[in-house]
């Protein structure tokens, strides 16, 4: 579900960051407003989950892959503003430090991933199990429709940001500048890889970790990080027992053969189209991340070798890991110690 640079026009991608910027800047206000330093630890992990969920590529029936993104939970825990933060942060390290997804079309990846999916699952999720008790099965149940709702909406958001390039963007003779996608090639081939397969991982991630909370810290369910909800230490800390297993598992995203739809480099457009549309050449590769496709020098990327591209993943997401929990404690932190400060004044 990553849009690479090129794949959208430098129009639609200031579009993006417009369409961006007040869910940013709401959702640093409601978070600030909710925060407390027993809750930045959760922040942390939800995050890093979200990183490391979204390097476990699944392997789609027509020869691609999807992922799962972790949305649907966070929202449910968290709430959909601190989801977004999350996300956003999760996003932001794939992007500059491993080239996945773009810095241009950051703003379009956040708003499919980090507004789309957690808001689309919190409506569902507060509309059909709000007032249900704690431990209600609705919980779990209404989460889980919700974020498979949700990433397959952000799915079809992505399929049309695709297919509407070359309608907008085109030369004189009707060749795509961009993303060459026809709109109904897009958004099918989109909806088919999370319908079929993304979608029912994220909405098992979602049950899963939802029915945990239930049964280990069930007022986390019922008033989320907005109430400043006090979380039990055991319960929040085996979670980061979760995101290591996922860490040296990771090496499995490996497996899966193919790319996802529309994250393809210039040499499969090329192969597949018979052209490579000119603004796309000239955006595509312009940045391609320090540990470019999380490989670490001599171990992944282009190393034909499966071990070693198995020890370049592996590495990455420690430090990957390492980065965003690093980043967004401080974030946190940040944010918590301002409004400490204002409330001593």
């Amino acid at each position: 579900m990553h849009i690479p640079d090129g794949y959208l026009s430098p129009a639609t991608c200031a579009v993006g960051y417009v369409i961006m910027l007040p869910f940013w800047a709401t959702a640093v206000k409601k978070v600030k407003a909710a925060l407390n330093t027993r809750l930045i630890p959760l922040m942390m992990i939800g995050a890093a989950f979200s990183f490391v969920l979204m390097m476990f590529n699944v392997p789609i029936p027509v020869g691609t892959t999807a992922h799962a993104v972790g949305g649907g939970i966070l929202a449910v825990i968290l709430g959909p503003w601190a989801a977004t933060v999350c996300i956003s942060i999760a996003l932001a390290i794939q992007a500059l430090l491993f080239g996945d997804g773009g810095i241009f079309s950051f703003g379009f990846n956040c708003f499919n991933m980090a507004v789309v999916i957690p808001f689309t699952t919190y409506f569902i999720y507060r509309t059909f199990a709000g007032n249900s008790e704690a431990k209600s099965p609705k919980r779990w149940i209404w989460g889980a429709i919700g974020s498979y709702v949700g990433i397959n909406l952000a799915a079809a958001c992505t399929g049309v940001e695709f297919g509407l390039q070359p309608a907008l963007f085109h030369t004189a003779q009707g060749v795509p500048l961009y993303a060459p996608f026809p709109i109904g090639l897009a958004v099918s081939s989109m909806l088919l890889a999370h319908l079929v397969v993304a979608g029912p991982v994220e909405a098992i991630v979602t049950g899963v970790v939802t029915r945990y909370f239930q049964a280990t810290n069930p007022s986390v369910i019922v008033e989320q990080i907005a109430a400043k909800v006090a979380p039990v230490k055991a319960a929040f800390n085996k979670l980061w027992y979760v995101v290591i297993a996922l860490i040296v598992l990771v090496p499995i995203g490996l497996l899966a053969p193919g790319g996802a739809f529309g994250e393809g480099g210039i040499n499969e457009i090329k192969s597949a189209f018979g052209f490579v549309p000119a603004g796309l050449a000239a955006l595509r590769d312009h940045y391609s991340g320090l540990l470019q496709d999380y490989g670490i020098p001599g171990y992944g990327g282009a190393n034909p070798d499966i071990w070693h591209q198995s020890i370049g993943y592996y590495l990455s997401a420690v430090a990957g890991i390492a980065i965003i929990a690093g980043l967004t404690y401080l974030v946190t932190r940040l944010i918590a110690a301002r409004e400490a400060k204002k409330s001593d004044t």
